[in-house]
């Protein structure tokens, strides 16, 4: 059980490290899918670790894990232009209402009934955005649409998660999620065709923030992915990952300019109503997970 929860928390921290890197290799001209094509290559990469786990490929189920690998497509597409187009310490904290999608989704999809306190937990998690919109500041990046970008692509993610709870023991971890890596990896082909510019245009500092930030999304992805194969409580495990929302604006707030972020340069009072608005939603995980 300790295991359980370690990994999805070392994911959390992983994840905000990995988004910082990517934000500032997009903003050097990497661009938005450049940055998800290298990122998913490093995932599927990662993921091909879990072979020696074992298992048994079901070549006529081959459309659970194409659709599943779709799903963490759309997510991953729609969360680097959540990272685009606003801030991480705003993308961060609304990609976190994963868990209560995730508890949603589950009741949907495997039959599970979705307690009262899951309903208040949508509540807080609905005021913790509004708290996070709130910005005295003119310097602020693309909010709404922030929020936007990053609710859908929790839901792709919360979905995704469910399905690999659901469908990952009949194939084995070992074959379900490498499997459906190499989905998405081939899915990513499509991406090409929009990187804008010649790689020999973009300096080398980008190139190192892309190493960076792909390497970190990987490891924390497989150590993700993993927990919720191995143990199959994907809310629990999204209850300890949705952490990633308050250390978000922690990290931000206290070594983003190691990262060459800008978000700092928002104001005290814009990071402080941020932290808030995390805050109030980690609260809301913790109604999740005493329930």
């Amino acid at each position: 059980m300790k295991l359980m929860l370690l990994l999805p928390m070392i994911s959390a921290l992983l994840w905000v490290l990995g988004a910082l890197q990517l934000k500032r290799a997009i903003e050097l001209g990497v661009g938005a899918w450049r940055a998800t094509f290298a990122s998913n290559l490093a995932v599927a990469a990662f993921f091909m670790l879990l072979i020696p786990y074992g298992g048994t490929v079901h070549w006529e189920l081959w459309w659970q894990p194409a659709g599943t690998a779709a799903l963490f497509m759309v997510g991953q597409v729609l969360s680097y232009l959540a990272l685009q187009q606003g801030d991480v310490s705003i993308a961060a904290p609304v990609l976190g209402t994963k868990i209560v999608i995730v508890a949603i989704s589950t009741t949907l999809l495997i039959a599970n009934d979705v307690a009262p306190l899951m309903w208040v937990a949508a509540l807080l998690s609905s005021l913790a955005i509004a708290l996070l919109n709130r910005v005295k500041s003119a310097n602020h990046h693309h909010v709404g649409r922030t929020i936007v970008l990053a609710g859908i692509s929790a839901t792709m993610y919360a979905v995704f998660d469910v399905l690999v709870q659901k469908w990952s023991p009949h194939w084995g971890t070992g074959r379900f999620l490498p499997v459906l890596m190499a989905c998405l990896a081939a899915y990513s082909l499509l991406l090409i065709p929009t990187f804008r510019g010649s790689h020999r245009d973009i300096p080398r500092k980008a190139w190192l923030s892309l190493l960076g930030g792909a390497t970190a999304t990987g490891f924390q992805a497989v150590l993700f992915g993993l927990t919720i194969s191995q143990y199959g409580n994907a809310t629990a495990a999204n209850v300890v990952y949705s952490s990633r929302g308050l250390w978000s604006v922690i990290l931000v707030w206290l070594i983003g300019d190691w990262f060459g972020n800008r978000e700092q340069n928002l104001g005290a009072d814009v990071l402080r109503w941020r932290l808030a608005g995390a805050a109030l939603m980690t609260t809301a995980i913790a109604l999740v997970a005493w329930q």
